[in-house]
């Protein structure tokens, strides 16, 4: 997991609001865990001692208001390769701040040479894609973040 990602899921915990995010990637796993007075940053690497911190020099972000009961995490519902878009070179099917309808394709999963569409269950607006294009995922894994409409 690369520090952008570690920046892009704590943007996500400061956007939402949420109280406690973890992701677990491989042997890798992050959790990002906001309290009232402030906000704490794990990475567990497996190479690595067991808790280490955002590198130095690196503020965390201000605490936010309690967790946003509103954002929905759309999982995988299998194991495979994460890709955000049909083909290479072709725009993304979503983006953040785009909204979704039921049924609409959001990502494919690739599992065993087969491409699996994941589709919104509910009508909303992507807040956050919390996955990397080509990455591997599993089952469970939080991919998108999304806001109910």
């Amino acid at each position: 997991m690369t520090l952008e990602e570690i920046k892009q899921l704590i943007d996500l915990a400061n956007e939402t609001g949420i109280a406690e995010l973890e992701v677990e990637r491989g042997g890798n796993r992050v959790r990002i865990r906001r309290t009232a007075a402030s906000t704490h940053h794990e990475v567990i690497l497996p190479s690595a001692p067991a808790h280490n911190h955002m590198p130095a020099g690196h503020a965390p972000p201000a605490a936010a208001p309690a967790a946003d009961a509103s954002v929905v995490l759309v999982k995988a519902p299998i194991v495979g390769t994460f890709y955000e878009a049909g083909s290479p070179g072709s725009a993304p099917f979503v983006k953040p701040g785009d909204t979704v309808q039921p049924g609409q394709v959001l990502c494919i999963i690739e599992s065993m040479k087969l491409m699996n569409e994941i589709e919104a269950e509910t009508a909303g607006v992507v807040v956050a894609r919390l996955v990397e294009n080509g990455r591997p995922v599993e089952y469970g894994e939080a991919l998108f973040s999304l806001r109910p409409l």
